[in-house]
């Protein structure tokens, strides 16, 4: 436990609240991990206290990559505000780079959560020859409800930036999922790597 929406407080919701007593917390950039960003920039979310594990059980090399001079680099994609309230906004593995942007799944997923006709929807990035990465939404629609790909595109298009916005849509009766419910985005991505591997060189 790092942070806490205080008891007797503001309590934020969207956030994961304010720093616990003795617990260091930063946003720092994605790509190096060493500069320090501001309020409301968006880096990556590292923590420094006593709670802080020692490193991992006989894996040197990933506790080199995960603590870093004192600092827990969380793997998870905040930002902080004016009021030292942190919101996670995604995990640093899930992000989509395309096309030298970089696209959170989570703020796609949300707009196609205000589809009417979506009942449950996942995003991920897959390969793409010239992005390198390309948006990709997997699309639960409501019971009775029909849709088409170029449905899906318009409405996400309308409400965010086009670079955001999925490029291709895969309608699904499931998508596969933890014990308790959260989306296995990775399943999704190494699904679609063994679809590019069975299909061979275009």
């Amino acid at each position: 436990m790092t942070h806490a929406n205080p008891i007797w407080g503001r309590n934020k919701i969207g956030t994961i609240g304010l720093s616990w007593p003795d617990t260091d917390s930063k946003v720092v950039d994605l790509e190096t991990g060493e500069k320090e960003l501001g309020i409301g920039e968006v880096g990556e979310l590292i923590v420094r206290g006593p709670q802080v594990m020692k490193g991992y059980w006989n894996r040197p090399d990933e506790t080199a990559k995960t603590l870093r001079n004192g600092w827990l680099y969380t793997g998870d994609v905040a930002k902080f505000d004016e009021e030292g309230y942190f919101a996670i906004v995604d995990r640093k593995k899930d992000m989509i780079i395309a096309g030298g942007y970089n696209i959170y799944p989570r703020e796609v997923e949300e707009v196609l959560f205000e589809h009417p006709k979506v009942m449950e929807a996942a995003v991920a990035g897959v390969p793409d020859a010239y992005r390198g990465e390309t948006v990709k939404a997997y699309v639960i629609l409501k019971p009775g409800e029909t849709a088409t790909a170029e449905e899906i595109i318009e409405f996400c298009r309308e409400r965010m930036a086009k670079y955001k916005a999925p490029r291709m849509v895969e309608f699904r009766e499931s998508l596969p999922k933890t014990m308790v419910g959260k989306v296995l985005r990775r399943v999704l991505v190494e699904e679609e790597k063994q679809k590019t591997a069975k299909a061979g060189p275009a």
